[in-house]
């Protein structure tokens, strides 16, 4: 059966994954995600889907994060109304995750027109709304582990664990009849492997091609036990509380922020750290809690853990604005969980805004910073930072705890690709940065993959698939050019550019020292107009 597979995001960045398989009489999406990151790599939220909305099936819908669910409200608002397939906790934990982020949408689109009306520019509309995200949810359609389901005529598909979260899988579309099938395997995200409360990743072998996530892909993480692992948080927490001010832990809400409770509970417990009062300012952290707590995590396990997060004294659910306003009183020792986990919106700007500048306040972060956001700067070390428009110093200590990642890493992405083997195709590298790409790439090729099998598609790449062959076709003008998706763009060089002069003016000894600084600014911002005339 000759197909095309489209990588619509997702290509040569971490977000926006989104895979259009299509072939006679069919054309399926695999995942909708929503862009994160640089302004120019949202912008794209905004725009029309590059294929025709009309022409798709259906969706298989590997797990519920915002960068592989978050686009469909608007994959319905365009006039999509054909079955999104997913597993149960999957579709329980997108009936809350996509609702808040079309509040989110709401909620920034309402602060950027009040500042596009302040300066003149035209207005823009949310992505989607609340009400949206909930239309949506009428689709879901719900599937079981390694059961095969019929998808279009000619197509079928099974859902195999990947052990990333609650609900996460890898999806197998069989194409054609069982003796003559030819089988794409897309990888979703995959565990780490070896965690508490998820299984360990698997999957279907002896594939004909297969489409691998990257995120990690040019990094080894040392895998530690629960027992390692809290006493890395244990020290982090003994470090902030000895700094003398509040821990501020920017958290990915679903499966991180639960993790990350059962842990500052049990170090607390244990007299490992010290006890203080604990603040999940997370709406969608704290009806996702409900989920795992109606659910339990992958792994069958006698008890549900969490059970424990309701009767936690020291431990506060904040839900309303009013609540999480009323932790600016606080001065003394406390931990503020917020989303989101990448500093990109939601509560945790607010947090950030008031507590960024001051240098006993420690921030630690526990999961991947992608290109462009806000917590890649602060990691990067960045000490003026722009949020909303605004300038703040960063003088918080600013910590990194890698030991919570729900990804494999590069040797766990490599031995789950060889247990997929024979792949009688090709290996397509998506969801990963560029240093993380090549990096697994010459992973794969080290352990015996022909590098000729290996591709990394950029935005909108189009591909011919036969059962052994993948032959790159011309298709649509890209979105954007190839090496631009996790590149900095122009809107990150100027608040780069603007942070490192305020802070050089600050740091100019005197009045006279801050003049000749920007008058050598201005000849230097007037030869530039003069070699581009």
């Amino acid at each position: 059966m000759a197909v095309s597979l489209t990588f619509h995001g997702a290509a040569e960045c971490v977000t926006g994954f989104c895979a259009r398989l299509s072939g006679e009489g069919f054309s399926i999406l695999i995942d909708c995600g929503m862009f994160q990151g640089s302004k120019t790599l949202k912008a794209l939220n905004y725009d029309p889907f590059p294929f025709d909305v009309d022409a798709i099936d259906a969706v298989l819908l590997t797990h519920a994060h915002i960068d592989h669910s978050g686009m469909l409200p608007k994959l319905m608002r365009a006039g999509y109304s054909g079955p999104i397939y997913a597993t149960a906790p999957t579709r329980a934990l997108c009936e809350v995750m996509l609702a808040d982020a079309g509040e989110i949408q709401e909620s920034e689109v309402f602060h950027l027109n009040r500042r596009n009306q302040q300066r003149g520019r035209p207005l823009v509309e949310a992505v989607y709304t609340a009400r949206d995200a909930a239309k949506t949810m009428d689709l879901f359609e719900t599937v079981k582990l390694d059961q095969i389901v019929d998808i279009a005529p000619g197509v079928r598909a099974r859902y195999w664990n990947a052990g990333h979260m609650l609900g996460a899988c890898s999806v197998e579309v069989i194409l054609g009849p069982d003796d003559d099938a030819e089988r794409i395997l897309f990888s979703g995200d995959l565990g780490a492997g070896g965690q508490d409360y998820l299984p360990e990743p698997t999957g279907a072998a002896g594939v004909d091609h297969l489409v691998l996530e990257s995120t990690y892909g040019n990094r080894e993480r040392q895998r530690v036990d629960t027992r390692e692992r809290r006493r890395l948080l244990a020290e982090e927490l003994r470090q902030a509380h000895a700094a003398g001010g509040p821990l501020l832990m920017p958290t990915f809400a679903v499966g991180r922020a639960q993790e990350l409770l059962l842990d500052i509970l049990a170090v607390m417990e244990s007299g490992d750290a010290p006890r203080g009062e604990i603040f999940l300012d997370s709406p969608l952290a704290i009806e996702a809690t409900d989920v795992f707590l109606a659910r339990g995590w992958n792994r069958d396990t006698e008890a549900n853990p969490f059970t424990s997060l309701r009767h936690a004294p020291n431990l506060h659910l904040l839900m309303k604005p009013q609540e999480s306003d009323q932790l600016e009183k606080l001065r003394d020792w406390h931990i503020i969980l917020a989303g989101s986990g990448m500093c990109d919106a939601g509560r945790i700007r607010r947090h950030l805004k008031r507590l960024l500048w001051r240098s006993e306040v420690t921030v630690l972060i526990s999961g991947f910073q992608a290109a462009g956001t806000l917590g890649r700067l602060l990691v990067d070390g960045k000490k003026l930072v722009r949020i909303q428009g605004d300038d703040f110093q960063v003088k918080a200590r600013i910590r990194v705890l890698d030991v919570y990642s729900a990804h494999a890493d590069a040797n766990g992405l490599v031995r789950w690709a060889m247990a997929r083997q024979p792949i009688r195709g090709q290996v397509f590298l998506a969801h990963g940065e560029p240093e993380a790409l090549a990096g697994l790439a010459e992973r794969l090729e080290t352990a015996g993959f022909p590098a000729g099998r290996i591709t990394t598609p950029a935005l909108d790449d189009t591909f011919e698939l036969t059962r052994s062959e993948a032959r790159q076709v011309a298709g649509r003008a890209p979105r954007l050019e190839p090496g631009k998706a996790s590149a900095l763009d122009w809107h990150n060089q100027r608040a780069d550019l603007f942070a490192r002069l305020n802070a050089r003016i600050q740091e100019a000894p005197t009045e006279e020292a801050r003049s000749r600084l920007l008058r050598a600014l201005e000849a230097a911002l007037d030869e530039a107009d003069g070699s581009t005339t």
